[in-house]
């Protein structure tokens, strides 16, 4: 490992914060923000136009205005839904966003803002060729939301493509990727290296021999995606209630009652409890006394990087994401520099302690980039590192648990989350409000199901 980019890693992060959301590309906005870019993306059951007071601010205590019929309905409740969400990520948003259409739904989220964890952190991209059958699946279902619900000028999707990079020692894993790809909607292909150069001029043409060119990814734009839910849950007549973390959850009389912490404790019932707290799944889970679903931690560490002025056309903000078939780095356009990540999966213990970026990671992210392209980078700028969650098969955990009547989870989604988000949302929206599941997902039911039998994916 050169010491030069290490002691560079460690100088710029001494000389600026750097730790994650709120700085660099993937700021977490709080919800009280209203998003000009995503005004005229309206949720399918409300009327485009929205009176002003259904985007308000969030909650942050019971008993604003704007509460139902249900409040102080059963003693020692503060606030009564039809739904309850934990999680204000964007899995948990869309599962609001989706139920908001078949009753009254109230988002609970223990941090000041939503979104400040994994949706945060992420590298924004929809890609339908990763993960396994059923991360693929859900990817391909979520495309036509994306499509439907951006405009001309802000979609939410802007097309990318992913150069993926082979080698002689890599072979397995190219012709592993080069099937699985044949079967996307937008089949990969096989470039030859003058054609993957002329995409990406700074190649080095000794780093591989062999490249697949995968067309259908894209980037997503996040915090538009995010936001569009919440103001479709709040115009659903939904509400988003923060520094909200659970503390016990019990089953009385067919609902379930949720005992928050915070600055103000309050207890809200519904017969419905959706878990969509990531890396917190379990514990919440445990808060109500159902057996968690094994979930696992791991950190994944990005930097953004600056570049010099590159020779050749297309420049960097065109350029395709580049990685390599075994997935050891990627590089990502983004923000008028890249976006680079060792794909490190280092496992954490405790998901309730603050994720920081590795120096040692960043700067083996660095060093494989380099070994890719004939530049060198100018500096690093900002670095952090988000937590992805998973079980061992690798497969999200999506349905009602098997022992505990009214609980469902939405869970381990494995860093496939955003790209998911619209297929999952509805599909557990369905499932939650009895309804029928969406076409193209509902078979994929029994092997998202809490309960399961777990077993590891052959790699």
């Amino acid at each position: 490992m050169s010491p030069e980019w290490a002691g560079q890693v460690r100088e710029s992060r001494s000389a600026q914060h750097t730790e994650g959301p709120g700085r660099g590309p993937f700021r977490e906005r709080p919800v009280e923000t209203r998003d000009s870019r995503a005004r005229s993306m309206p949720h399918p059951n409300v009327s485009p136009t929205l009176p002003a007071q259904l985007t308000g601010s969030v909650d942050r205590h019971p008993g604003g205005v704007g509460l139902g019929d249900g409040w102080n309905r059963v003693a020692g409740v503060s606030d009564s839904s039809d739904f309850l969400v934990v999680g204000g990520g964007i899995a948990g948003a869309a599962a609001a966003y989706f139920l908001s259409a078949s009753g009254r739904v109230t988002l609970l989220e223990a941090e000041a803002s939503v979104g400040m964890h994994a949706t945060g952190r992420s590298a924004a991209l929809y890609s339908e060729y990763f993960g396994g059958p059923a991360v693929r699946t859900l990817t391909t279902a979520s495309r036509a939301f994306y499509a439907s619900h951006g405009t001309g000028t802000t979609p939410l999707l802007r097309p990318r493509g992913v150069l993926a990079l082979g080698s002689p020692d890599t072979a397995d894993a190219f012709a592993q990727a080069h099937a699985a790809g044949a079967l996307a909607e937008r089949p990969v292909v096989e470039l030859t290296p003058d054609e993957a150069q002329r995409l990406c001029p700074v190649l080095r043409r000794d780093a591989f021999d062999r490249v697949l060119y995968k067309p259908g990814a894209c980037d997503i734009d996040v915090d538009a995606t995010h936001q569009l839910f919440l103001r479709g849950l709040r115009a659903g007549g939904g509400r988003v209630v923060t520094r909200a973390p659970v503390r016990e959850s019990t089953r009385v009389g067919g609902l379930w009652h949720v005992r928050t912490g915070g600055p103000h404790e309050a207890v809200y019932a519904a017969p419905v409890l959706v878990n969509a707290a990531g890396a917190w799944a379990d514990r919440v889970a445990q808060t109500a006394g159902v057996a968690p679903a094994g979930l696992r931690s791991t950190r994944r560490t990005a930097a953004l990087v600056t570049l010099p002025d590159p020779p050749g056309d297309p420049g960097p903000s065109a350029w395709p994401m580049v990685t390599d078939v075994a997935d050891t780095f990627y590089a990502k356009p983004e923000a008028g520099g890249l976006l680079l990540s060792p794909c490190d999966s280092t496992p954490v213990a405790d998901p309730a302690g603050r994720v920081r970026a590795d120096d040692l990671d960043v700067a083996i992210a660095v060093e494989r980039f380099h070994a890719a392209v004939d530049l060198r980078i100018r500096g690093v700028g900002h670095t952090w590192a988000g937590l992805r969650t998973s079980v061992v098969d690798d497969t999200p955990v999506l349905g009602e648990d098997p022992a505990a009547p009214g609980f469902f989870w939405l869970a381990g989604l494995g860093g496939y989350g955003i790209q998911t988000a619209p297929a999952v949302g509805a599909l557990l929206a369905a499932l939650a409000a009895g309804n029928t599941p969406p076409a193209a997902t509902a078979p994929l039911t029994p092997a998202l199901a809490p309960g399961r039998s777990l077993a590891a994916p052959v790699r």
